[in-house]
């Protein structure tokens, strides 16, 4: 008898229990239920694209100061500069310092697939998606065009590549912010594959 008792307390109360529970969460549609550390749900930073009361220009993404370089991003500015005698004497001087292995080509490749086939194509004879629009030039083929400094595609070397990946040329943008140099380099090791292409 006293056992009963006890089971018909516990199933009382657990019915209880229930009910509020499903009364509770069907009182306010809008309510997000308790809230643990608030703080994070509200961050505090700006997001980049925001205005921002803190600069004189009232933006919250900022140029980066002069002569200075991200974290990973140490190579000197100043060796090759941007023109065509930087061009040219980073061609004399510079050779690939990352080892011709098949995990750096293959890493080369999915670098050129994500950030230089939407002009380049997939192949590198300059038939891109962006290309296929009709609303930009195509860029040389790597292995039948002829470069717009002088010489054939064919014959870049591994500072001139290096060197337009790094800052760009024509319609090319800079691409020394998106691509560590050893991402860089692999990239040149992969170039070269296509630069055989019949």
């Amino acid at each position: 008898m006293l056992v009963m008792n006890k089971l018909r307390i516990v199933g009382a109360v657990l019915v209880t229990v229930a009910a509020a529970a499903v009364i509770s969460s069907c009182s306010d549609k809008r309510s997000t239920g308790i809230e643990y550390a608030r703080n994070m749900y509200d961050p505090i930073a700006y997001n980049p694209d925001q205005p921002n009361k803190n600069f004189r220009n009232g933006q919250t993404a900022q140029t980066p100061p002069a002569h200075t370089m991200p974290v990973g991003f140490d190579e000197p500015e100043t060796e090759y500069p941007n023109t065509l005698e930087g061009y040219e004497t980073a061609s004399k001087n510079m050779r690939n310092p990352v080892p011709a292995s098949q995990a750096n080509l293959e890493e080369g490749k999915m670098l050129f697939l994500r950030m230089c086939t939407q002009c380049h194509g997939l192949t590198g004879q300059g038939d891109g998606s962006i290309v296929a629009m009709g609303k930009f030039p195509a860029p040389p083929s790597y292995s039948k065009g002829n470069s717009s400094r002088g010489g054939a595609m064919r014959d870049l070397t591994d500072g001139k590549i290096f060197h337009t990946i790094t800052y760009g040329v024509n319609l090319m943008g800079p691409h020394r912010y998106q691509l560590t140099p050893s991402e860089r380099w692999k990239i040149v090791l992969y170039v070269h594959e296509l630069q055989k292409l019949q």
